[in-house]
């Protein structure tokens, strides 16, 4: 058994999000018989990490300072093995303008896109409508919205811009919205998702009873085959490591088109990733050891 310390919580505005996902992975842990401490990825984690000097760390962050190769870089430094992808694959997946161009320079299909920098207003969109703008650097669908038509487009960007300065606008993909959960560059049994809105925004992510999720998903053997080698592609294509959901639109014609790499996915017992796990017989208990196993120092 290892003494392992479980970074959650941190800086970015998914924090409440990462403490669940922390506390459910420290409690497995604890389960399978380890020597466990919960602590914050805030300003003092450095010193905190030194004085507890444990094993391994299972990196439980969701957004900046944790899950864009910050954390990653700093568990580098003090030599204390981690979870998940190292620093340049981390933080080419939480950029998603980063990660477009890598999934275009490795033949991964993906949305046309474009990027409005903070200069250019909307105006400068040239993507006809529907659109998603979405910020490049953002996660949990914070400020993430859908134009249906042109009038829409200037509030969809400005919620976005929100967020962040810069704006990702991508073509939307008509049809069902998909994950593949990827372990050790190994698919997991596909999630498809239902939103009753129709979009999966924040509210349907977080709110019980808002959203279906059938595992496996029931696709045309063909679609599904297509999904799981779109996704094990973007996965490598980022050079991913140990656990990542990779999400995806399959369109009408049964075509996938990769909208983003998580390097950090939910991780309590009702998220996506551990949903497909247990598709695929893995407990929730033996899923976390399965990653806490992949813990290295990747420099």
């Amino acid at each position: 058994m290892a003494r392992v310390a479980v970074i959650l919580g941190g800086r970015s505005d998914e924090r409440e999000v990462s403490l669940s996902t922390g506390r459910a992975v420290a409690e497995a842990l604890r389960c399978r018989g380890h020597e466990v401490d919960e602590v914050d990825g805030d300003q003092g984690l450095a010193e905190r990490l030194i004085r507890l000097a444990p094993d391994k760390a299972f990196v439980a962050l969701h957004g900046r300072w944790g899950e864009d190769g910050t954390v990653q870089g700093l568990l580098e430094m003090l030599d204390i093995p981690y979870t998940g992808s190292d620093v340049l694959s981390s933080a080419l997946a939480m950029d998603k303008v980063a990660s477009k161009r890598m999934f275009g320079a490795c033949s991964v299909p993906t949305p046309p896109w474009q990027v409005l920098e903070p200069h250019e207003g909307p105006g400068a969109a040239r993507l006809p409508p529907p659109l998603v703008a979405k910020p490049p650097r953002g996660g949990s669908t914070l400020g993430v919205a859908v134009a249906r038509d042109a009038p829409a487009v200037p509030e969809a960007v400005a919620r976005a811009r929100a967020v962040e300065p810069r704006v990702l606008l991508e073509a939307f993909v008509e049809g069902l919205e998909i994950t593949v959960g990827v372990l050790d560059a190994e698919p997991l049994p596909i999630v498809e998702i239902r939103p009753d809105s129709g979009f999966y925004d924040f509210e349907s992510k977080y709110t019980p009873g808002r959203t279906r999720y059938l595992c496996p998903a029931p696709l045309e053997p063909g679609a599904a085959a297509r999904s799981t080698e779109a996704a094990v592609a973007a996965y490598r294509a980022l050079g991913c490591s140990g656990a990542a959901r990779v999400d995806l639109r399959l369109d009408p014609d049964g075509a996938p088109w990769v909208l983003e790499v998580n390097t950090i996915p939910g991780m309590t017992p009702t998220s996506l990733l551990p949903k497909a796990a247990r598709a695929a017989g893995m407990s929730f208990e033996d899923l976390v050891e399965r990653i806490l196993a992949g813990a290295s120092l990747k420099a």
